[in-house]
């Protein structure tokens, strides 16, 4: 019997809308087919934030068309590389900003891959019109004011010979109208509106960037927005929203209110621990720049604790002094087919709460944590309890503070010190870290440790302290707790924030009461 011949798979192309700028937009949906595309074809307004949930094998391919820049690719091109690269085989996510069927030339991608056999899914994504008002403080309806609202383009189809749009019915048919890519043409659009019957007072609202931290807003009337427009220097993209319901932006208006509106904070972190810093001041408004200061590796043998694990039972205490410590030390012990019931003989302490709440995620509750969430604070608190011949482990990084075994060994206990893994500054620094000081583009800068300073001052490649002060000149410098403020003074510098309680979530809120306060 012979063998039947093998059918190559079938490819398929996804157009997924992006949202309107704010990564967090997305569909669910969307940011699943993401986490399993072969290929994403990408816009200008797609956010790139985006990207990082894509396998690492995946291709990039970006396709944006930006007003008054020649394209990279023409809309035939795009159209032609969707089909070739689903007629591989591939799977493809044509991710568009906003919603693909909304003034995304969704439409005419979808009817090439028809005509080409291509299967093909429509995901929609929150449009730019929504978002822009939404996030400006506006509702594009409301019973007090009106309820129909209207979506047209400022920048129709150049080749066309008539316009598709009826301003003698929309000027006053329509209580609220929302322009997408109209700058260009706002004092056109305001000249049919106002000629075709709508109040020369009519409120105006122009949104730039919605939904990202560069979000602008400026409000106006048809008769006075244009000239708004140019001297607030607002270019596209943006969107122009006109009606009643813009007066209630001084009420509604909660985005740009929020306390780090507006403000650039870099974030020097481990790359894989910096997300809860991050997550917690794009919250409160901040556009955070990340850079990874530290990368986390395993040390080359794990010999010494190995052979520490299989005696634990005669240990008093195992004390925890990171959030790295303690991943890496359950790691290797459930590697070697243990668990937490291995540990029920000696007890364990952690130096802050967030080590606490770790160990909690492994089935530990910490039996001490200390009021101070120093090395000093966790060996004043063992030593208020007597270590005095007491066996004690202590699973650390490889290069780090002698205070906590010294003190502990001092007062008579037997300490040992087992390395689970080390802290290696990354190896390449981005080209545009320097750059971000120099421009002055940086509002404030946080350190988690003192590492991240002395890797941090590293990478900026400052020649001595004179200069790093002239590149840190007019940034604030926020740091966890006392001894990470220690080494930045150390350096030259000044701390502006330092949290009373040194856990990440304190640091955060010590960010927004210091910028709350108008310290700057």
């Amino acid at each position: 019997m012979k063998d039947k011949p093998k059918v190559a798979r079938p490819g398929k192309v996804y157009l997924v809308g992006a949202g309107p700028g704010d990564p967090g937009l997305i569909t669910v949906r969307g940011r699943s087919l993401l986490e399993r595309a072969d290929v994403v074809v990408y816009d200008y307004l797609a956010s790139k934030k985006l990207l990082k949930h894509l396998p690492v094998s995946a291709e990039r391919i970006y396709v944006g068309k930006k007003g008054g820049v020649k394209h990279i690719h023409t809309q035939d091109e795009i159209n032609q590389m969707l089909v070739d690269h689903a007629g591989a085989g591939k799977m493809i996510v044509r991710l568009k900003g906003g919603d693909p069927f909304i003034f995304g030339r969704g439409g005419e991608e979808v009817e090439r891959l028809h005509q080409a056999g291509i299967a093909f899914e429509v995901v929609p994504g929150v449009t730019s019109a929504t978002a822009a008002a939404t996030y400006a403080g506006i509702p594009i309806t409301h019973r007090d004011h009106t309820a129909t609202v209207a979506f047209l383009t400022g920048h129709e189809d150049p080749t066309k010979e008539n316009s598709n749009i009826d301003w003698s019915k929309l000027a006053t048919g329509v209580g609220t109208l929302v322009v997408y890519m109209g700058i260009k043409n706002l004092p056109s659009i305001v000249e049919n509106l106002i000629k075709h019957g709508r109040d020369p007072k009519t409120p105006v609202a122009v949104v730039r960037w919605a939904s990202t931290p560069e979000q602008q807003s400026v409000v106006g009337t048809l008769e006075t927005i244009a000239e708004i427009v140019v001297d607030s220097g607002i270019k596209p993209p943006s969107l122009i929203i006109v009606g009643e319901v813009v007066t209630l932006r001084d009420t509604i208006d909660w985005f740009e209110k929020r306390a780090l509106f507006g403000k650039k904070i870099v974030v020097t972190r481990t790359r894989d621990q910096a997300s809860e810093l991050v997550a917690g001041l794009e919250e409160s408004g901040a556009d955070c720049i990340e850079y990874s200061t530290i990368n986390i590796k395993p040390v080359d043998s794990y010999k010494a604790l190995d052979d520490e694990l299989e005696r634990l039972d005669e240990y008093h205490w195992i004390l925890f002094t990171s959030l790295n410590g303690v991943k890496y030390f359950f790691e290797h012990l459930y590697a070697k087919g243990m668990d937490t019931r291995d540990m029920k003989g000696p007890d364990i302490a952690a130096v802050g709460k967030s080590t606490a709440e770790l160990l909690l995620k492994y089935g530990i509750n910490a039996d001490l944590i200390p009021s101070t969430f120093t090395g000093e604070g966790l060996a004043e608190s063992l030593l208020d309890q007597g270590v005095e011949g007491r066996n004690i482990l202590i699973p650390r990084a490889l290069k780090a503070r002698e205070i906590l075994p010294e003190t502990l060994r001092g007062a008579g206990a037997q300490v040992t010190v087992i390395p689970v893994y080390q802290n290696c500054p990354e190896e390449e620094p981005p080209n545009s870290l320097r750059k971000d000081f120099e421009d002055g583009r940086i509002d404030m800068i946080t350190f988690t440790s003192s590492s991240t300073v002395r890797n941090f001052i590293r990478m900026i490649n400052a020649e001595n302290q004179e200069e790093l002060g002239r590149l840190l000149d007019g940034v604030d410098i926020a740091a966890i707790g006392p001894i990470t403020a220690k080494t930045v003074t150390d350096n030259g510098l000044q701390v502006a924030v330092q949290p009373e309680e040194y856990t990440i979530s304190e640091m955060i809120w010590s960010i927004v009461q210091y910028y709350s306060s108008g310290k700057k």
